[in-house]
Order: structure tokens, then sequence, then C-alpha cells
């Protein structure tokens, strides 16, 4: 299978790192297209791939096409490739937050009326080869195309086959949840400034106990709230700290942070 991607930006890179060092695709069935053709010629120069001079020469040469632009230019390039897309083999991908399969086969009309589209809300974390991703398809997109590109992204952390309905409780989760996980950390470190450590040593502390506390809790089969529990020994300073956050509305907050972003995402999705 060759993969096409239009557009050469730091998410687009990580994928591109992700699915070459795991193995799933050769450098060589990798196209890359840009706007600044110099810019797709180095990176293609550096991951070994193939550099095309035009959106529609990548849409010809390529069986996946991703999308890897921002939002608000979907519907431009979509526009200037879709007369390229009459293979109903060939797949489009789009990791666009806020857009659905729904509005960019709208965009594609009658040039292809049954253009299968695979939808992906990725999390920043691809970057480290951690990420969280959600893929959909639409009723286009068969099973095995579905399945291909949720194994792509698996090349980069771990993925999920979700229906679209739920892309906006995904992108609050997990899409924006990085944002609120650095100021849970910030807090934490500028707590302990309070008491005395230096900014830096509280910034390092605060992160390893995040990162350390993730990954117990991954290999474990128990839940949060059991680990919770665990760590909080009978009339200790834990459960101390605990109530005091809880009291104060901790959980509360998050979920209101949480129903915040799942509005925001929504009405986004209803202007396009």
């Amino acid at each position: 299978m060759k993969i096409g991607f239009i557009g050469t930006g730091n998410m687009a890179n990580a994928i591109i790192s992700g699915i070459t060092d795991a193995g799933y695709v050769k450098p060589e069935d990798i196209n890359l297209y840009d706007r600044t053709l110099e810019v797709a010629k180095a990176k293609a120069e550096e991951l070994g791939a193939n550099a095309v001079e035009t959106a529609t020469d990548l849409v010809a040469a390529s069986d996946y096409i991703l999308l890897g632009v921002k939002p608000h230019i979907i519907p431009v390039v979509v526009d200037e490739i879709k007369d390229a897309l009459t293979d109903n083999d060939k797949v489009l991908i789009s990791i666009a937050a806020g857009t659905s399969t729904d509005s960019i086969l709208e965009t594609v009309g009658s040039a292809n009326e049954k253009q299968a589209i695979v939808r992906v809300m990725p999390n920043m974390n691809v970057m480290v080869g951690e990420g969280a991703s959600a893929v959909t398809g639409n009723k286009y997109a068969t099973d095995e195309q579905v399945e291909f590109v949720l194994n792509m992204f698996q090349t980069i952390g771990k993925a999920w086959a979700l229906d679209e309905n739920y892309f906006s409780a995904f992108t609050a989760i997990s899409g924006s949840m990085p944002a609120h996980v650095f100021l849970f950390i910030d807090s934490i470190a500028r707590a302990g400034v309070k008491h005395g450590l230096p900014k830096a040593m509280a910034d390092e502390i605060a992160t390893q106990a995040v990162l350390g506390s993730a990954k117990t809790l991954e290999n474990t089969d128990d839940s949060a709230w059991t680990m919770v529990d665990k760590v909080s020994s009978p009339g200790g300073t834990t459960v101390a700290g605990l109530l005091e956050l809880i009291d104060e509305g901790f959980i509360s907050d998050v979920v209101a942070g949480v129903d915040a972003t799942v509005a925001k995402d929504i009405a986004l999705g209803k202007k396009k």
C-alpha cells in the first residue's frame, strides 16, 4: 500500500516516523506533498520517501491520502483534489478536529459520491509514540480500510475504533486532555514551590509522579478509583489531601472542563 501525506507538519511527521520505524510501511511507499515543494523534497530525502509537485499527483500515486492540514484548510485541499478521486479504491484520511466525514464527502461532491473516508482523532502524544487516537470510517469505507488505518495509528500509541457520534467526547478526554494534564502538573509543581522546592526540580518531580502513576495504572487490572484506595492509608497524609481536593470540587471541575470541550467541539462542527 502507498500512503500519501498532504502537509508535512509535526503531526504528519510523527505518523510517518511511527509507521516507518515499525515497518508498517516502507519509506519508498510514502509520498509527500507540501505547498512549498522544497519542504516536501527535504523531508522526502530525510526519510527515503517520494516528493510530488502537486496534490493531484499525490492522489494518483497513493492508495491512502492523509490530509495533514488544519481544519479550515480541509475544504480547500479536498476541492483541489476531488476530480482526481475517481478510483473507489482510494481512501481519504482526515485528522482534522471538528471535521466530520459527511462534511468532507459534501466537498468531494459529484466527483465521487461514494468516496471512502476514514476520520482519525489523534492527540499530540503521537509525537512521542504514546498517542491516543479514535478511528472511524464513513459508510463507503470497508472494514479492511478502516482496520488498515487503525493499525497505522497503533504504531504511534493506542487506537480505538469508535462511532463518529462519540468523537466530541473523545476529543475532550484525549485530544484536549494533554493541556489539562500539563496544568495539573504545573499546579503540583507550584505547590512544591510554595513549600520551598525550586521550580525546575518541582516540575521534574511532578512530571515523574504523573508519568509513573499512569504506567502503574496501565499495568494493573484495577480501576483508577481502586488505585486511589490502595494509595490512601487510613488516617494518612494522602487521604487528607484527597478529601480536600474533593471538597473543593476537583472531580466536578474536571467534568465541567470536559463538558465545555465537548460543547465547543460540537459547535465548531455545526459551523462547517
